[in-house]
């Protein structure tokens, strides 16, 4: 009988080489945008970037409330600039925000890259166990906490490779934010609350 346990549910291992595209539904974007950066001051008069973007599924809802929205991938996936965030490096304060759906196993490269490119803050959706880890509270959480650590109370379903309305999950999700003004204060603790009734629309999928 196949294991079903929450425990086993939620692992997702990925091999060294893999893409690990795991698309972000359109909806969990906009709550983000909606109840977690929403006092980040006029959001249309700022610029981001997305250097993880896949298909472009998170790109475009950053688009509805940017002002200008950079996308690349170290993939091409037939949206934004193929560019490896990590080996082809932005400029030093380049963009106001940095936001992504990083690959799992490079997030912390990720952050770490994003916080020099980023002039306001970087954001990054990951799995809430990313939090855990003694080699990563040593090399990033003791010296450079996020300011907001912000928990979806539903669960947010990712299929490797593509979108899914119908798909479910075990797995949960979070995003970390780190703004620039705020470095060095104590993780807000929050959460995002009910929001794919509110956020999801039918064209979000493909047909």
């Amino acid at each position: 009988m196949q294991n079903r346990s929450h425990a086993v549910m939620a692992q997702r291992t990925e091999a060294s080489d893999s893409r690990d595209d795991f698309p972000t539904p359109p909806w969990a974007t906009r709550a983000f945008l909606a109840h977690v950066i929403n006092d980040q001051g006029p959001l249309e008069k700022q610029t981001c970037l997305e250097p993880a973007c896949g298909a472009g599924h998170m790109a475009k809802v950053l688009k509805e409330q940017f002002g200008e929205v950079r996308a690349s991938d170290a993939f091409a996936y037939g949206y934004g600039e193929v560019r490896d965030f990590l080996s082809v490096p932005y400029e030093a304060n380049a963009v106001d925000w940095v936001i992504t759906n990083p690959p799992f196993r490079l997030a912390q490269d990720f952050v770490e890259r994003a916080l020099i490119v980023a002039r306001k803050g970087v954001a990054v959706l990951v799995r809430t166990v990313f939090i855990e880890s003694v080699g990563r509270y040593r090399a990033l959480f003791e010296v450079n906490p996020p300011t907001i650590f912000a928990q979806y109370c539903e669960r947010v379903p990712m299929v490797k490779g593509r979108l899914d309305q119908k798909a479910s999950t075990a797995t949960g999700y979070a995003w970390l934010v780190w703004e620039k003004e705020r470095t060095g204060s104590s993780p807000l603790l929050t959460w995002i609350p009910p929001s794919r009734k509110s956020f999801e629309r039918a064209t979000d999928y493909p047909a």
